[in-house]
C-alpha cells in the first residue's frame, strides 16, 4: 500500500471514530452530594409548627419520605397533617397478626377517610409458624419478647425502609408517652435513616385539640382505657395498672424496638442528601 493510501485510510478511520463519539450518549454527571447539619436543623425546627416540621422532610425527601403508622390511640394526628401535605405519601403498617380486631376496623375506617396510600409490611414468618416452632414469645419474659418484637416488628420495618427506598422515616412519637422517649429530638438517625418526629413537644392536650379541630377519631379502645395500643397479648388497660410505662409488655420494655437506639442530632452530626 502507497503512503497516499495509508493516510487516507487512517483519515477514514479517524472520522469512523469520531462519528462514533458524537453519536454516543453522553452520560450526566452525578449530582454532588450535600450534607444537612442535623444539630442546626434540629435547633431550627424545634421552633417551628408540626406541620412545618413535616414540610421540612418533603422539602428536603420529596419522594423518599414515608410515615408509619401503628394506627395506635391517637395515630390520626400524624396521618391526617401528612397527608394534608402529601396526599400520597406512603403510610407503613406493620401487620404483626396480632393487632386487635377493632385495630383492623380502624385501619380500614382512616384508609377511607384519609385516602392513604397505605403499603402493609408483615412479619416473614406467619403467626401460626412461629407459635408451633418458638411457642409464645411474648410469653418468654424480656429475651422472649425482644425476639418477638425483632422479627415481628424491627424486621418489617427495615425491610418496608429498603423496599420504598426511603431516606425519612417521619413517626409520631412524642416525649411525654415514656421515660425512654423523653431524650429525643425533632430529628434524628436510626440505621442510616433520618427520622423526623413532628409531634415530639405535644402533649395530650395538644392530641385532643388537633383530633378535635378536624373531627378526626381515637382508637376504639381508647375510651376503654388503653393509652398505648399495639398487640393484643401485650397492650393492657389503664385501669388495670398502676405505671402507665407498664401498658405494654407487661412492665418488662415499654419499646418495641422500632424506636430504640434512635441517635439524637449531636450523636448524629451531618446526613448526608
Amino acid at each position: 500500500m502507497t503512503q497516499s493510501k495509508k493516510k487516507r485510510s487512517k483519515r477514514k478511520l479517524a472520522k469512523k471514530k469520531s462519528s462514533a463519539k458524537s453519536k454516543s450518549p453522553t452520560r450526566r454527571a452525578a449530582a454532588p452530594k450535600k450534607s444537612l447539619d442535623l444539630k442546626v436543623s434540629t435547633e431550627s425546627l424545634e421552633k417551628v409548627s408540626a406541620e412545618e416540621r413535616i414540610a421540612w422532610a418533603l422539602k428536603h425527601f420529596p419522594t423518599q419520605t414515608v410515615v408509619s403508622s401503628s394506627f395506635g390511640a391517637q395515630s390520626a394526628v400524624s396521618l391526617h397533617m401528612a397527608t394534608q401535605l402529601k396526599p400520597d405519601v406512603p403510610v407503613v403498617l406493620i401487620d404483626t397478626g396480632y393487632l386487635f380486631p377493632e385495630t383492623y376496623d380502624f385501619i380500614d375506617q382512616l384508609k377511607e377517610r384519609l385516602d392513604l396510600n397505605l403499603r402493609v409490611f408483615s412479619p416473614a414468618m406467619s403467626p401460626a409458624w412461629q407459635e408451633r416452632r418458638y411457642g409464645k414469645l411474648w410469653e418468654q419474659g424480656t429475651e422472649g419478647i425482644e425476639r418477638y418484637n425483632q422479627m415481628n416488628k424491627v424486621e418489617p420495618m427495615n425491610r418496608a425502609i429498603e423496599e420504598l427506598k426511603a431516606k425519612v422515616w417521619i413517626s409520631g412519637v412524642r416525649r411525654d408517652q415514656s421515660d425512654t422517649r423523653g431524650q429525643m429530638d425533632v430529628l434524628g438517625v436510626k440505621n442510616g435513616t433520618l427520622r423526623v418526629h413532628p409531634i415530639i413537644d405535644w402533649n395530650d392536650k395538644d392530641i385532643y385539640d388537633y383530633l378535635t379541630k378536624h373531627d378526626l377519631p381515637y382508637h376504639p379502645l381508647w375510651e376503654q382505657g388503653y393509652i398505648s395500643i399495639g398487640d393484643w397479648h401485650t397492650s393492657h388497660k389503664l385501669t388495670d395498672l398502676q405505671n402507665p410505662n407498664d401498658a405494654r409488655f407487661f412492665g418488662l420494655k415499654r419499646e418495641c424496638g422500632l424506636h430504640e437506639d434512635t441517635e439524637t442530632a449531636a450523636q448524629a452530626g451531618d446526613y448526608m442528601i
